[in-house]
């Protein structure tokens, strides 16, 4: 090798940023070094990729989030923490990491990060939640979806993340065009964590009734029939909040109980029934607030005592607190560049023109809706008013309803 970077350490009175060095045995204890079983060395050059992988770690560490902010930086002072003379430049470390990912490594070396994660961990509970990742470029054509932190709808790809129950996160997929977060569940995230997650032994011993991990998201991938579907076919347990409930259960049915969060002890009203929706058995947990308000909770899992239940499905935000200072902190949303990939010809799509069709269909069951309810008016009138003036107000609104039409279909507002 043909490398000139050495690492050299001097006593010094004053180091900028030097609390990150505090960091260096939690990355290293977190397997930063392992990427050396997937990458292969840089051939020449004054900095190999021990120092680039270091620098960018310790560059997130000082909130250093792009190459071009290094030039407010003076690189003999990032360099002490490196032991080196200097840090490269943004267009010199630009240069060094295409080196790097054009290698395209990365999967690999993640999957084995994840699977160094996860393995151990109980009990296994998994968040799973979607991330916009917002496009503004110019060489691919994505389409829109809502980005809730903006309430815009914006081009950009979906990210589904699997994280643990702190929030800390294993990998994340990429959705290629308008994935569901149902089908990523069933074809993509479950099979992944069933490479990964080791079957427990003695399985004939084991309570058939125990989940080999559960999954906790929100009502966007809501389907009793979806979670005995993936209950039956890989035993894995769902938490999530229950749609569309119309009952109250009665005030007396609640129970305080004290409940570990990550905030500390809190004491919740909870109360547990077995409900049938659509044919499936759930169990069904309710937390009462102190306005009255009944929070339902549904789950697979027959095991998990009703308080872990509880603790897990609203500590769900801890994932959502990650997206959040991932944002703010390391400026999550940024792409380091561009690229454009061809997408699976194979990818199920929706047939623009039936989406046209379908949107001038909405538009004419609304046009119909404005017409019934303009009726029901009329009628209801014209019962409460007397026959003399029963005509007179009939036809008038007839013809205003006649030039509401015409106007319609001229294209023009009227006022």
């Amino acid at each position: 090798m043909e490398l000139s970077g050495v690492v050299h350490f001097e006593s010094c009175q004053s180091v900028p940023f030097g609390g990150v060095l505090c960091m260096v045995p939690f990355l290293l204890a977190n397997d930063l070094l392992s990427y050396n079983s997937y990458y292969s060395e840089r051939s020449k050059g004054y900095y190999d990729f021990d120092i680039i992988i270091m620098m960018v770690s310790f560059m997130y560490l000082c909130r250093i989030k792009t190459p071009e902010q290094l030039k407010h930086h003076s690189p003999g002072e990032l360099g002490k923490l490196l032991g080196l003379d200097r840090v490269p430049e943004a267009k010199c470390l630009r240069a060094i990491l295409k080196e790097l990912t054009d290698q395209e490594k990365s999967a690999e070396w993640n999957a084995f990060l994840a699977q160094e994660w996860i393995t151990g961990e109980e009990p296994a509970i998994y968040y799973i939640d979607g991330h916009v990742q917002v496009y503004h470029g110019y060489l691919a054509t994505l389409g829109k979806k809502h980005v809730s932190r903006q309430r815009l709808c914006l081009p950009g790809m979906m990210e589904f993340w699997v994280n643990n129950n702190d929030g800390l996160p294993y990998f994340f997929i990429t959705g290629q065009v308008n994935e569901k977060l149902q089908q990523v569940i069933e074809e993509q995230i479950i099979p992944r964590l069933n490479e990964m997650v080791p079957i427990k032994n003695n399985l004939e011993n084991e309570d058939p009734m125990s989940p080999r991990y559960t999954l906790v998201f929100d009502r966007e991938a809501y389907s009793p029939e979806f979670f005995q579907s993936i209950w039956n076919q890989y035993h894995v347990a769902v938490i999530t909040y229950r749609k569309n409930v119309k009952d109250v259960w009665e005030e007396a049915d609640f129970v305080e109980l004290p409940v570990e969060t990550e905030l500390g002890t809190v004491t919740m009203e909870l109360c547990e029934r077995t409900v049938e929706l659509n044919g499936v058995q759930l169990r069904e947990i309710r937390k009462r607030s102190s306005d009255g308000h009944q929070t339902s909770v549904i789950t697979t899992n027959h095991i998990l005592p009703t308080l872990l239940i509880a603790m897990y499905m609203f500590s769900r935000w801890a994932q959502e607190n990650f997206f959040r200072y991932m944002r703010q902190e390391y400026d999550l949303d940024r792409i380091v560049q561009y690229g454009v990939d061809e997408l699976d010809k194979s990818i199920m799509v929706v047939n623009p023109e039936y989406n046209n069709i379908n949107y001038k269909l909405k538009k004419i069951r609304e046009k119909i809706a404005r017409r019934q309810a303009s009726l029901f008016a009329l009628k209801e009138e014209n019962t409460n008013t007397g026959l003399d003036q029963t005509k007179k107000k009939f036809s008038i609104s007839i013809e205003n309803i006649r030039t509401n039409e015409r106007t319609e279909k001229s294209g023009t507002v009227a006022h």
